[in-house]
């Protein structure tokens, strides 16, 4: 199960150029967590997202596009009188420029998390995106802890961004309660540097969320690849994988943590899990929008394993 922001990412049809300059967009379903649940039902899972969009036209194309996907829309609240939140997000092949307007996505309450759905699942998963804001902050808090008492594996992207939560501060604080449930962890060079307000080394960054409580940390780094550590397994470097034409960068990390969730739920190897991560989110930088459909991505991981 994935909680946390449901919304349209209008992203940028001009290659490489500022949200200043970008003429045209083209609208895709959004928000780490969906892109989640999406990619876990192309790899072959069942997903069911937790969020709340609200009751005009783009939240009926997030239900229906959702719906076509096979993800359980049961849990979505409809929110009446505040319309469904949109980012606008710059084509790039680096870290994309973006503007987020947002309203509904954080009207998340505690109804929509119910013992049923926490009986029926096996990864309790959310975003720093999600947590930025109540009630999403309070519910997501709550269902950790209920989902951590159940035996469900949390996991959150730290996908930490001052746009979206200008009072670091707060956002450490609060983040760390969720980090004491010893989450898989996933975050990006660029979200580190924007979490601490400073660069950090790997050995740093591992040690300070380690110290959080967490046993398990992804740490992504574009074109330098990808460290791991766990504290029983210790770290783990792996090259980038090379990209020939990368048409944008959207998504790439939630491809990336949804190959690695299906891999640890599948009880491959750190390594494995790892390489199955990289080659989705590679995958998706070679498409705008979205992975291709589950035989392609089950050909893929077959071949690496």
């Amino acid at each position: 199960m994935c909680v946390g922001e449901i919304l349209i990412d209008f992203i940028g049809h001009e290659k490489n150029v500022s949200i200043s300059e970008t003429k045209n967009y083209h609208r895709f379903l959004g928000g780490s967590p969906t892109n989640v649940a999406v990619n876990a039902v192309r790899l072959g899972l069942k997903s069911a997202i937790i969020g709340s969009c609200g009751k005009d036209g783009l939240g009926d194309f997030i239900v229906d596009k959702l719906k076509s996907e096979q993800v359980n829309t049961s849990h979505i609240n409809r929110a009446s009188g505040l319309p469904t939140s949109i980012i606008l997000i710059s084509r790039s092949i680096d870290t994309p420029d973006f503007t987020a307007y947002r309203e509904a996505d954080s009207v998340i309450t505690e109804d929509l998390i119910t013992d049923e759905l926490l009986d029926l699942s096996k990864i309790y998963h959310t975003t720093c995106f999600a947590l930025s804001k109540n009630p999403a902050r309070a519910t997501i808090l709550k269902g950790a802890q209920r989902a951590r008492e159940l035996g469900l594996q949390l996991s959150i992207d730290l996908n930490y961004s001052e746009k979206i939560w200008s009072d670091r501060k707060e956002a450490k604080k609060v983040i760390a309660k969720y980090l004491a449930n010893n989450p898989l962890l996933k975050l990006s060079i660029d979200d580190c540097y924007r979490y601490f307000d400073n660069h950090k080394s790997d050995e740093e960054i591992f040690s300070y969320f380690h110290s959080k409580g967490v046993s398990t940390i992804c740490l992504t780094k574009g074109k330098d690849g990808v460290a791991v550590s766990d504290l029983k397994e210790g770290v783990l470097n792996q090259a980038a994988l090379q990209v020939k034409d990368v048409k944008d960068v959207t998504g790439a990390g939630d491809a990336f943590w949804a190959g690695f969730l299906f891999s640890r739920l599948s009880n491959k190897s750190l390594l494995d899990s790892t390489t199955i991560a990289q080659k989705l989110a590679t995958i998706k930088l070679q498409n705008v929008g979205r992975l291709p459909d589950i035989k392609v991505l089950k050909n893929v991981i077959n071949e690496l394993v």
